[in-house]
């Protein structure tokens, strides 16, 4: 099993980064580049999460084999401290290997290239790849071009602080830096920027969290928070729309100045295809009109003024389209929930549906998920379990600010991870050590992760589900993700004591802080910054609580869910109306088509059988006009002189069938068996009784 687990994990790892990418991205339309750079970002990101339990059994199975390697304990000795069943003889705690034990060497290599791949990724190739794709222009180099110019100043800073300090550190004669040192400076750097966003992040989310599972239980906030949703989605969704005529009035004025022989003309063409369909059918391309650009004197939009008009294109078509997606999935949600509302009184105990779902549902599914088994846990088992896991959520969430304000004091051990981890590694339960250490990272991950998912800085980052992110917050959550991993990693370290620099003893560090190197060339960000500022998360979880966040950003005009507020009761009502008027809107649609469907069911056999009947007869007649074509041509070899004969051939040669009509006969077999009756002719043998049944 020697790097089995670390292999598995690998696979497994890149295939949920592939699964929630393809969740919040789209395949098909985005560019190739942003899907890679941003699928190698979160995946990244995710394998350091889902790695670093491996690599902390495995830290402290090779610090209990090199303990019992070199020394025993004295007899009678009292020995403490975290590390202190490290020390044991081997006879009585044998170090026995973990089944996910990683070989020597593998881990810091692995680290190596993890960290810095992502670090590549996340300072300078994500902001690039990030201006590129919200790039308007033509070509390739004229996006390279403006995203080098765009980075220009982000770049500019970087080399100008590295720049200062290396003329600090040249100028004083006290300081010696080596390039592991500057290493490890630039390392800190990171970490500390990355502690400072990941600090309000994890605030917000370890009360932010638990509060939305206990709230998921309350079917009647649901459904009033999900009409205000309606309210301010319909108030975008208008907005997006007004936003992307204006831009297409702008694109038919390009269209109609700049005529085929115009050297923009490429460019027009390249704007056009970003538009919808309705509207480059509208517009056309205009090549009807020959008129020589150069005859007249016109003012023509310049290829800089193209290029906004292009970029304005890509995000207005964009964000039309996530607002109509948005709206419909909000729409299935509001209907969802009203169900649920009018169900937790039926006495049949049976979920019934307003609206059946327009995608058929898999049979393994309705068999076992019938409308009895979804009465019990929409309607009884759901709320309960939700209330459940909101609690076990906030005990998880106490932990970790208690742990968060804590973790600093080595004796006693007050971090309440720090405990359990030493009391797994006194008796070497790897698996008890990987699975809290999961369940402790993964939490954390969540807070952090899922605030990142929601946050939304108005309309140039939104990460939304159902393949509606656009390019631009791909790329960004990218950037986030692997700027707030390596600090979260390093805090998890520090809150379980597994970090030599929180724990201040000389035993073997994990491979991942050897690669982050000795904290002790900054002290004052050691022993400073990354210790007191994550206290900073109390405040934070306070303020969260009470949800001062939501009622400063109500007060500046940004309309937030608020129970207590005129405001929000005004959209509420508002979103109910709308609701409402869906509502009505698909059960006029669903009526109709039930109606056409009765209509079909009632009379669709007797029009069948009056096509059947049809057809025979025209079958009859073409085999009667087949044998009369043949008599014809036979009479017409015949060595018969008789006049009378030749009389009555052709006599037969012009006549012509009782229920014939030259007008409406036709040699198409397909023709003929979907002729109606016209008043021009009608087939004569049709009954009486049968008059109405083509009807």
């Amino acid at each position: 099993m020697s790097g089995a687990a670390l292999g598995l994990e690998i696979v497994f790892v890149f295939f949920l980064a592939l699964f929630l990418l393809h969740r919040y991205g789209d395949f098909k339309k985005q560019h190739r580049l942003v899907i890679v750079g941003t699928l190698l970002a979160w995946y990244l990101c995710f394998l350091i999460v889902f790695i670093l339990p491996l690599d902390v059994s495995t830290t402290i199975y090779n610090r209990c084999k090199h303990a019992a390697a070199n020394s025993s304990p004295p007899e009678n000795s009292n020995i403490t401290g975290i590390y202190a069943a490290a020390t044991p003889v081997p006879s009585q705690y044998p170090c026995f290997m973990p089944w996910s034990y990683i070989p020597d060497g593998i881990m810091p290599i692995f680290w190596r290239v993890v960290y810095w791949t992502s670090q590549f990724l996340t300072w300078i190739l994500l902001p690039f790849m990030q201006s590129y794709a919200r790039s308007g222009g033509f070509s390739i180099t004229g996006k390279i071009k403006t995203a080098l110019i765009e980075n220009a100043i982000y770049y500019g800073t970087y080399l100008l602080i590295f720049g200062a300090f290396l003329i600090y550190v040249a100028v004083n004669p006290h300081l010696h830096l080596e390039w592991n040192q500057l290493q490890t400076i630039g390392i800190a750097a990171a970490n500390t920027w990355g502690l400072f966003l990941l600090v309000l992040l994890l605030g917000y989310g370890l009360v932010e969290i638990p509060r939305s599972y206990w709230n998921g239980a309350k079917r009647g906030y649901l459904l009033m928070k999900t009409y205000f949703k309606a309210a301010k989605l319909m108030t975008e969704k208008a907005d997006a729309e007004e936003t992307l005529e204006d831009v297409m009035e702008e694109v038919r004025k390009v269209n109609e100045s700049i005529k085929y022989n115009h050297p923009l003309r490429k460019c027009v063409d390249t704007i056009l295809k970003k538009c919808p369909t309705e509207y480059q059918e509208k517009m056309g391309r205009n090549m009807d009109d020959y008129e020589d650009f150069d005859e007249k004197h016109n003012t023509y939009p310049s290829e800089k003024s193209l290029v906004k008009l292009h970029k304005q294109v890509i995000y207005s078509v964009q964000r039309h389209r996530r607002t109509q997606v948005q709206w419909r999935i909000l729409l299935e949600q509001a209907f969802y929930l009203e169900d649920v509302a009018k169900n937790e009184t039926s006495a049949t105990r049976q979920f019934v549906h307003t609206f059946q779902s327009p995608e058929p549902e898999n049979k393994f599914i309705q068999y076992f998920y019938n409308p009895t088994v979804e009465w019990y846990w929409e309607c009884l088992l759901r709320p309960w379990f939700y209330r459940i896991l909101a609690m076990v959520l906030s005990v998880f969430s106490v932990i970790v600010v208690w742990s968060e304000c804590t973790f600093f004091s080595t004796t006693p051990v007050l971090s309440l991870f720090a405990v359990f981890i030493q009391l797994a590694e006194k008796t070497y339960n790897y698996i008890y050590i990987e699975i809290a250490c999961f369940l402790s990272i993964f939490f954390l991950s969540i807070c952090v992760y899922s605030t990142v998912f929601r946050i939304r800085v108005f309309n140039y980052y939104y990460l939304a589900s159902h393949h509606q992110t656009d390019a631009y917050s791909l790329l960004f959550s990218g950037m986030l993700f692997c700027r707030l991993t390596p600090p979260l990693c390093l805090n998890f370290l520090g809150l379980t004591h597994m970090d030599s620099s929180i724990s201040h003893q000389n035993t073997q560090p994990t491979a991942y802080t050897s690669i982050m190197g000795s904290m002790k060339v900054l002290s004052f960000i050691a022993d400073g910054f990354y210790i007191y500022y994550p206290m900073l998360v109390v405040i934070l979880c306070i303020a969260t609580y009470f949800s001062l966040g939501t009622r400063c950003l109500n007060l500046l005009g940004f309309q937030q869910f608020m129970g207590d507020n005129d405001m929000t009761s005004d959209l509420v009502d508002e979103g109910k109306e709308l609701i409402r008027r869906e509502k009505r809107k698909r059960q006029r649609q669903e009526e109709g088509e039930n109606r056409r469907r009765e209509w079909k069911e009632r009379y669709g056999h007797s029009r069948e059988d009056s096509t059947r009947n049809r057809n025979v007869h025209v079958d009859s007649k073409e085999s009667s006009l087949s044998d009369l074509s043949t008599t014809r041509s036979a009479s017409k070899y015949t060595r018969a002189n008789n006049r009378t004969e030749r009389d009555r051939i052709e006599l037969l040669q012009d006549v012509e069938p009782l229920d014939f009509n030259a007008e409406t006969f036709t040699d198409d077999p397909l023709e003929s068996k979907s002729e109606r009756y016209q008043p021009g002719g009608r087939y004569l043998s049709m009954s009486q009784t049968g008059i109405f049944d083509d009807v």
